[in-house]
C-alpha cells in the first residue's frame, strides 16, 4: 500500500510514501503541517511532510489491533487507540510516553471503536457498540461522564464536536451517528438532545463538520449529498421563550375535557403544543389606544417585548428576574447578532495595542483574558479610536465577564453601549470627556450645592468624582448583583439615565464625602465599594430624571436610543481623527523604535549568549582536552606495558628460536656427515669390488698361461685342475660376497645403532629443556604448551621405541658376529673335503649368493627368530625416525612463528585502535575552538 501526496494548486503530483502493508484508514495532520500519521490495522507511521520521509513506525501485536491514532489539537501529543480499550498519550518529538488512561468500569465495558476530541484538545469522547458514550478529561486523565444514549441507539458509527467561534475551544455540542443513520447533536453538559438530522427512511452513511461549525455536510446512503445549516438547525433552540403571561379565550369545560391539548416532552428539545383541527387558540388582542395605534414606536422592542411595559415592571420588582435577565438585556438592545461581520472581525487575529494586555491587567483566568482580548481587538479593528483608549478594558471587563461564553453578544453589548451611553465621550480625546462632566457638574450644582462646593473647596473635580464611575460603570463601587440592578434600569432608559447615576451616587453618599477633605480620601472613595444602598441610587436617578430642568438635562443633549444595524456595523467616527491619527503615528513611531531598541537588544543579548555559549564550549574543549590528554597518558602507558610484555614474550620467543635452530643445526651436521660417511662407504666398497675382479681376472690369466704351458704335459690334469680351479673361485668368490654383504650390513647396523643412541640422548635433553621452560610460560600459551606435550609424549613413544630396537639391533649384531666366525670355519671345513663334498658346497654356495639371508638355514633361522630384521627395514626405520623429527622440529618452529606473528599483529591493531579513539575525541573540541 502506498500513500499520494498531491500539490492542491497545480494538481500535481508532490510524493509517494510507501510502507503501509494494509489498507491506511485514518490520516491525522499536525497543526503545524509538517507531520503526519497514517493508521492501517496493524501499524501506524508519523510522516515527515517537508521531505515526505517516514521517522517512526508502531508496531503491535497482531492480537492487539489498532482503533486509531491522531494529533491532539493545538498539542504535541499523539493519541493512541487500540482494541483492548488501552489508550495512551505519546510526545510527539520524543515519543515518549507521556500517560496511559485507566481502564473504563466494569460496569459500562464498551470497546471503543469511534473518538472525537475538543478544539482545546481537553475531553475526549469514546463510543462503539453500546448506546453509551465515555467522557473522558485529558488534564485529570480520568472518566468524568458516561451518557446514556436512546435505546434506538445499538452501536455508534462515528462521533464529531460541533465547532462554536465563541466557546475558545471548549465544544459542548457532540454530534452521534449511530446504526440507524440518524445523526443526533446532544449537549454534553446537560446531556440533552439538541436536534438531529437525517431519519430511518433517508440515512446517513458519513458526516463532516465545516470547521466553524456552520454547515453539515452528509453522504446519504442513497448516494446523495445533504449540506445542512447549523444556524437553521439550531433556530428552534435559540428562540427566546414564551411570554410569561399570555391570555387566551376561555373554552368551554367539555372541549377542554375532549383532550384536543397535548404536550409532548422529549429529552431537552422545545416544541410546541400540538394543535387539533377542530380546536383552535384564539389569544386576545391587547387593548389598543383609541387612535388604534399600539403604544409608541420606541417602546417597541423585537421579540414581542415592550419597553414601556418591562419599565413597569422593573419599577414595580427592581429588576428582572435573572433567568430572563439576558434575553431581555439582548431585547432591549436589539442586538442584531452579525455572525459574518463579527467573525470577519475576530478573523483579524489580535490586535496589536492588546499583544501585551496581560501585563497591565493580569487576570487569573487564562480563558477570561483571552476572551477579554478578542473582544478589545474587534473593537480596536471596528475602530481605530478604541486601540487608543486607555479606559476601554475597565469599561468592557464587567460585560466580557458576564458574556464571556457569547463572545458575538458581548462584543455588540459593549459596541452599543459604546454608541448610545458613552456619546460625545470622545470629542476632547484624549482627555476625559469634559462636555459630559459639565452636564454632570450641572445637575449636581443644582440638586446639592453644598456638595459641589465642598468638592470646590478641596479642588476636587468632575474628573476624580464623576470620571472614575463612567470609565468604570460602575464596576469598581457595586457588587455583581448591584451593578446587575442597576444595568436592568439603564438598559431599561434613555442614555441620560447613566450620566444622572453618577448625579445620584454622589448626591447619596453625600455624608461620607462632607467628611473627607484629603484628595487621597475622595480617590479611595469613588475606586472601591462602599456602604451604599443600590436601591436607593436607582430611586433617587429616577428623581432626578423627573426633577431636573430641561435646560440643564442631559435628556436634550444626548440623543435617543440607536440599536446597531443588521449585516454590518454602523461607521464610529464621533472622535477627532486627526488626534487620534496623530497619536496612532506617534505610537507607531515610539512601537518602531521600541522594536529596533528590543530588536538591537536582542542582537546584544544574542551577541553576550553567543560569547557565552562560546565561553562554555571553549570551557568544555579544554576538558575535554584535559580529559582527553589524561586518557591518553593512559593508554600511552598501557601501551609502553604491553609493549614491555611484548618484548620479554619476543626475547623468550628469540631465546626458544635460537634453540631450536642450534638443534637444528646439530641435526643437519650429523645427519650430513652420517650421509658422507655413507657415501665413503660405499666408494670404499666398490673400490674394493673393483680390486677383486682385477685380482680374479690377473689370477685366471696366469692360470690360463701355466694351462697353456702345461697343457702338453697333461691335458686331464689340466682340465681336472681348471674344473676344481673354476669352481674353486666360484666358491670362494660366492664366500666373499656374503662376507661383504653380511659385513656392510654389520657395519651399517652399527652406524644407525650409535646415531640411534646420540639422537636418544638429544631428545631426552630436548625433552628437559622443554619440560623447563613450559614450567616459565604464561597462561596464554597454554594451547601451545598442550600442543608440545603431546608432541612430547609422541617422541617419548618414538624413543622408547627406538631404545627397545637399538637393544635388539645390538644383539642382533652380535648373533650375526657369530655367524660370520660359523661361516668362516663352514668356509675351512669345505676346503679341506672340496674333493668328495665340492659339487654339492658349490650348490650351496651359489644358493646362498642367491639368496644370502636363507642361507644357512638353522643359524639364519634362529637369527630371524631372535629379532633379526633385513638393513632395508632398518633404514627405513631410521629415514622415518629421522624424518618425525625433523618434522616435529620444523611445526614447533612454525607454531612459534604463528605465535610471535599473532602477537605482533595484536599490538598493531591495539595501536591503530587507540589512535582511532583519540582523534575522533579530538576532531570535535578543534572544530568548536575554530
Amino acid at each position: 500500500m502506498f500513500l499520494t501526496c498531491m500539490e492542491t494548486v497545480t494538481k500535481e503530483l508532490v510524493s509517494w510514501m510507501r510502507g503501509h502493508e494494509s489498507s491506511v484508514f485514518s490520516i491525522s495532520v499536525h497543526a503545524s503541517g509538517r507531520y503526519a500519521i497514517t493508521t492501517s490495522s496493524d501499524t501506524a507511521q508519523l510522516w515527515d511532510l517537508d521531505t515526505f520521509q517516514r521517522k517512526r513506525k508502531l508496531n503491535i501485536l497482531q492480537s492487539v489491533g489498532i482503533q486509531k491514532v491522531f494529533f491532539l489539537p493545538l498539542s504535541n501529543t499523539i493519541l493512541s487507540c487500540f482494541k483492548d480499550n488501552s489508550i495512551f498519550a505519546w510526545e510527539c518529538d520524543t515519543l515518549s510516553c507521556k500517560y496511559q488512561l485507566p481502564a473504563p468500569p466494569e460496569s459500562s465495558s464498551v470497546l471503543y471503536k469511534v473518538f472525537a476530541v475538543t478544539r482545546d484538545g481537553r475531553i475526549l469522547a469514546a463510543g462503539g457498540k453500546s448506546n453509551h458514550l465515555h467522557l473522558w478529561c485529558l488534564e485529570a486523565k480520568q472518566l468524568f461522564r458516561i451518557i446514556q444514549m436512546p435505546t434506538k441507539v445499538r452501536a455508534i458509527r462515528h462521533l464529531e464536536f460541533l465547532p462554536d467561534s465563541f466557546d475558545a475551544g471548549s465544544n459542548q455540542v457532540l454530534g452521534v451517528l449511530s446504526q440507524d443513520g440518524i445523526m443526533r447533536f446532544v449537549n454534553i453538559q446537560t446531556c440533552k438532545l439538541l436536534f438531529e438530522i437525517g431519519s430511518l427512511d433517508e440515512g446517513i452513511s458519513s458526516s463532516v463538520i465545516s470547521p466553524h461549525g456552520r454547515y453539515i455536510a452528509s453522504i446519504m446512503e442513497n448516494g446523495s449529498l445533504n449540506i445542512y445549516s447549523v444556524q437553521a438547525l439550531t433556530q428552534e433552540i435559540n428562540k427566546p421563550p414564551p411570554p410569561l403571561v399570555k391570555v387566551i379565550e376561555d373554552l368551554p369545560k367539555s372541549k377542554l375535557n375532549s383532550g384536543g391539548l397535548k404536550m409532548k416532552v422529549t429529552s431537552g428539545r422545545v416544541q410546541r403544543p400540538a394543535k387539533s383541527r377542530e380546536n383552535k387558540i384564539q389569544a386576545r388582542i391587547l387593548k389598543q389606544d383609541l387612535t388604534g395605534n399600539f403604544e409608541n414606536k420606541e417602546n417597541e422592542v423585537s421579540d414581542g417585548l415592550n419597553k414601556k411595559r418591562l419599565q413597569i415592571l422593573l419599577k414595580g420588582y427592581g429588576e428582572y428576574p435573572t433567568k430572563y435577565r439576558m434575553f431581555i438585556w439582548r431585547s432591549l438592545l436589539q442586538l442584531p447578532e452579525n455572525h459574518t461581520a463579527f467573525s470577519s472581525l475576530v478573523d483579524k487575529g489580535v490586535h496589536v495595542a492588546f499583544l501585551n494586555l496581560q501585563k497591565k491587567y493580569p487576570i487569573k483566568s487564562r480563558k477570561l483574558l483571552r476572551v477579554l482580548q478578542r473582544t478589545l481587538s474587534a473593537l480596536a479593528h471596528w475602530s481605530a479610536i478604541f486601540s487608543d483608549t486607555p479606559y476601554l478594558p475597565l469599561l468592557a471587563f464587567p460585560f466580557v465577564k458576564l458574556f464571556q461564553n457569547n463572545q458575538l453578544i458581548c462584543f455588540e453589548v459593549v459596541a452599543t453601549l459604546i454608541i448610545n451611553w458613552c456619546q460625545h465621550w470622545f470629542e476632547y480625546f484624549p482627555n476625559p470627556p469634559i462636555n459630559i462632566l459639565s452636564m454632570i457638574e450641572n445637575v449636581l450644582a443644582f440638586h446639592d450645592r453644598e456638595l459641589l462646593q465642598h468638592f470646590i473647596d478641596h479642588d476636587i473635580t468632575s474628573q476624580l468624582y464623576a470620571w472614575p464611575l463612567l470609565e468604570t460603570v460602575f464596576s469598581e463601587v457595586l457588587t455583581r448583583e448591584e451593578w446587575l440592578k442597576l444595568f436592568d434600569n439603564i438598559f431599561s432608559n434613555h442614555p441620560s439615565f447613566l450620566l444622572m447615576t453618577v448625579v445620584a451616587y454622589n448626591t447619596c453618599s453625600r455624608a461620607p464625602l462632607l467628611n473627607c477633605s484629603l484628595r487621597d480620601d475622595f480617590e479611595y472613595f469613588f475606586h472601591h465599594r462602599n456602604n451604599l444602598d443600590i436601591s436607593v441610587v436607582i430611586r433617587e436617578v429616577y428623581h432626578l430624571m423627573d426633577t431636573t430642568p430641561t435646560d440643564i438635562h442631559p435628556n436634550g443633549k444626548l440623543d435617543a436610543f440607536v440599536a446597531l444595524t443588521k449585516g454590518q456595523y454602523p461607521v464610529f467616527n464621533q472622535y477627532p481623527k486627526f488626534i487620534v491619527d496623530y497619536q496612532t503615528q506617534e505610537r507607531e513611531r515610539i512601537r518602531n523604535d521600541e522594536l529596533d531598541f528590543l530588536r538591537e537588544r536582542q542582537m546584544v543579548e544574542d551577541m553576550q549568549a553567543e560569547v557565552d555559549q562560546q565561553r562554555v564550549e571553549d570551557e568544555a574543549w579544554y576538558q575535554k582536552q584535559e580529559l582527553l590528554r589524561k586518557a591518553e597518558e593512559t593508554r600511552r602507558e598501557m601501551l609502553l606495558q604491553e609493549e614491555e610484555k611484548m618484548v620479554q614474550q619476543r626475547q623468550r620467543l628469540a631465546s626458544v628460536k635460537r634453540e631450536l635452530r642450534a638443534k637444528e643445526m646439530h641435526l643437519q651436521d650429523a645427519t650430513r656427515r652420517r650421509f658422507l660417511k655413507l657415501q665413503q662407504d660405499q666408494h670404499e666398497m666398490e673400490l674394493r669390488r673393483l680390486n677383486d675382479e682385477i685380482e680374479r681376472k690377473n689370477l685366471i690369466r696366469n692360470q690360463e698361461a701355466v694351462a697353456k704351458e702345461m697343457r702338453e704335459d697333461a691335458d686331464t690334469y689340466r682340465r681336472k685342475v681348471d674344473l676344481e680351479e673354476h669352481m674353486f673361485h666360484k666358491l670362494i668368490e660366492a664366500g666373499q660376497t656374503q662376507n661383504q654383504k653380511t659385513q656392510k650390513l654389520i657395519e651399517e647396523n652399527l652406524a644407525e645403532a650409535e646415531q640411534a643412541c646420540l639422537n636418544a640422548d638429544w631428545r631426552i635433553q630436548a625433552l628437559h629443556k622443554q619440560r623447563c621452560d613450559d614450567l616459565q610460560r604464561n597462561a596464554c600459551y597454554q594451547e601451545v604448551a598442550k600442543l608440545l606435550r603431546e608432541n612430547r609424549r609422541k617422541e617419548t613413544e618414538v624413543l622408547n621405541a627406538m631404545v627397545g630396537e637399538g637393544a635388539k639391533k645390538w644383539e642382533e649384531a652380535k648373533e650375526k658376529d657369530f655367524h660370520l666366525k660359523s661361516e668362516k670355519k663352514a668356509s675351512a671345513l669345505s676346503d679341506a673335503s672340496r674333493k668328495w663334498f665340492l659339487e654339492k658346497e658349490l650348490d650351496d654356495a651359489l644358493e646362498h649368493a642367491e639368496h644370502p639371508y636363507n642361507t644357512v638355514p638353522r643359524c639364519q633361522s634362529g637369527q630371524a627368530a631372535s629379532g633379526y630384521v633385513p638393513r632395508t627395514s632398518q633404514l627405513k626405520d631410521s629415514s622415518e625416525v629421522d624424518s618425525s623429527t625433523h618434522i616435529s622440529l620444523n611445526r614447533r618452529r612454525v607454531q612459534w612463528d604463528t605465535m610471535e606473528q599473532d602477537l605482533m599483529e595484536r599490538v598493531r591493531n591495539l595501536r591503530q585502535r587507540l589512535t582511532a579513539q583519540a582523534r575522533n575525541r579530538c576532531r570535535t573540541p578543534h572544530l568548536l575552538a575554530t
